[in-house]
């Protein structure tokens, strides 16, 4: 029988007095995709960090196609074929394809040489597993898929055979997660094996041959993907059933706005228009869930509503503050004003990752009774704070004096969703809430929305979810190239009807049948449907 590609035999990692991995066991045969689930903290990212020598096991085994290996560090996961591709990219964003994919593998002291080299093996690879890309590119322009197809070039061109995938499409359109699917498949057919971390059981199920499930540091079963299914995963994941938050009946919003925006426009240094002539009424009681393909206006609008840029045409109306790109307002003024934020990306927006989580748990409420008494910041009062919101929003493990940057994605974001939620908002801006969130954390995140909702919070809902969208909004809005395109009433919004207007198609009783039709796959979270509207900037 062939050796198996991976086998771990007894794993155990502490971190102090927390067993990270306890005992773990894990063989992956060779030239499979095989995946491995867990909440948030289940001990997922400890285990592949030890398999690619980011940390060094306290006590186990590591065996390579069969040959016990001893892993240091990561040059030494390289060396044995073994390559690993990050949540969060590890790219440098103003250096070419070319520069990204050699570097620290230039090939000698001669970089003239190194290149040409490298560009030949590129052009090798791409045409090999589908991952053609202009080597010249500078990385930092291109869409979020290229970027990812970098990095796995990079992996390739280190003559990676097992390839480790972390959260890979947690910052994936669903078009971009389609083609990536048909990536994997590729590599699995030249024999790469492939190492799938994520919390999204469907895409366990699609793309799989076989799961293994962690939960609280152990490994508690092993399954054949096509003898399994999403409800036994979930069980195992979490030791108990999840049951999707209970929805409140449709509220009464007030009739007055609490925040109104008219004919927005915000156009790019290139002088590309991401934001034309956009209305929006977010109104108390009421969640508005904004649906669209990625890069079709919906950032630079949350960006706008938080006052992280000035409009530069149209207005924002939130109270009695009329604001203009005359008379812009900061952040901070927002906040005031009773906005909260919770940014698409946690760690550019939302968390300094170098910080204490209580450090972070007061940032942009620093003035606020919860960071110390006026005028002086406590260690004290702030890691007494973080201590309740951890207790209260599940943030693990509650250790308000460990980094931001020791927390798993998912924990980071529940912090980050507790501050703002703490804050008790007026207006609250949500950009993608459960991205890299385990089931049972989007559970409960999505009780937490709700509960805001029927305090008469006005909520603004983007998220690339459209399960997220239909399961929590009161209206849902459509954006397609910088506009809002339609809108409907949650009991009128069907997958169909979104999906035509996230495409840009006029909605008649032929194109809805067409999208409903046999083989047709919506524009939704579970991944598929065709390309949006095209976006200049990608």
């Amino acid at each position: 029988m062939t050796a198996p590609a991976v086998r771990l035999s007894g794993i155990t990692k502490r971190f102090g007095p927390v067993v990270a991995n306890d005992a773990v066991d894990l063989e992956i045969p060779a030239g499979t995709i095989h995946g491995i689930i867990g909440e948030n903290g289940a001990g997922k990212s400890t285990l592949v960090s030890v398999l690619y020598g980011f940390h060094r096991a306290d006590e186990g085994r590591i065996e390579i196609d069969g040959r016990p290996a001893e892993i240091r560090d990561s040059a030494d996961a390289i060396a044995l074929g073994i390559g690993m591709v990050h949540q969060h990219f590890m790219l440098v964003p103003n250096f070419t394809v070319l520069e990204n994919v050699m570097l620290g593998a230039e090939g000698g002291w001669r970089l003239a040489g190194g290149a040409r080299g490298a560009r030949a093996a590129l052009a090798r690879l791409g045409a090999e597993h589908g991952l053609e890309i202009d080597p010249e590119a500078e990385v930092g322009g291109l869409a979020v898929g290229l970027q990812q197809r970098v990095e796995i070039l990079k992996a390739l061109f280190r003559g990676a055979r097992i390839l480790i995938l972390d959260e890979p499409t947690g910052v994936l359109t669903p078009e971009e997660t389609t083609r990536f699917f048909g990536l994997l498949a590729t590599l699995k057919a030249r024999g790469v094996t492939v190492l799938l971390i994520t919390h999204k059981l469907g895409e366990v199920m699609a793309a799989t041959d076989g799961v293994s499930v962690m939960r609280g540091g152990r490994m508690v079963a092993h399954r054949v993907t096509a003898e399994t299914g999403p409800e036994e995963l979930a069980r195992l994941m979490m030791g108990r059933d999840i049951a999707a938050p209970a929805r409140p009946a449709a509220s009464a919003p007030g009739t007055a706005p609490a925040l109104e925006a008219r004919g927005l426009g915000w156009r790019d240094r290139r002088g590309v228009a991401c934001l034309e002539a956009v209305d929006l009424a977010l109104r108390p009681g009421e969640i508005l869930g904004l649906a669209g393909v990625a890069g079709n206006g919906q950032s630079e609008l949350l960006d706008l509503l938080a006052g992280l840029m000035p409009p530069q045409a149209g207005e924002i109306r939130i109270g009695a503050r009329r604001i203009t790109a005359a008379d812009p307002a900061d952040p901070a003024e927002m906040r005031r004003l009773g906005l909260a934020h919770v940014p698409e990306d946690r760690h550019r927006r939302g968390l300094v990752l170098a910080m204490e989580a209580a450090e972070n748990a007061v940032l942009g409420y620093h003035h606020g009774p919860q960071a110390g008494p006026p005028g002086r910041l406590s260690p004290a009062a702030m890691r007494a704070h973080c201590a309740r919101l951890m207790a209260r929003h599940g943030v693990r493990p509650e250790a308000p004096s460990l980094r931001a940057a020791a927390f798993s994605g998912g924990n980071q974001q529940r912090l980050v969703m507790g501050r703002e939620i703490e804050a008790d908002p007026a207006v609250l801006l949500i950009g993608q809430p459960t991205r890299g969130v385990d089931i049972g954390g989007i559970a409960a995140l999505h009780e937490q929305i709700l509960g805001l909702r029927a305090k008469g919070c006005a909520i603004l809902l983007v998220s690339v979810e459209l399960d997220e969208i239909l399961a929590l909004s009161d209206r849902v809005a459509v954006m397609a190239a910088g506009r809002i395109v339609a809108e409907f009433p949650c009991a009128e919004a069907t997958r169909e009807r979104i999906g035509l207007a996230m495409a840009g198609i006029p909605e008649t009783p032929g194109a809805a049948a067409a999208m409903a039709g046999p083989g047709a796959a919506g524009p939704a979270g579970g991944g598929g449907g065709g390309p949006g509207p095209a976006d200049p900037r990608h």
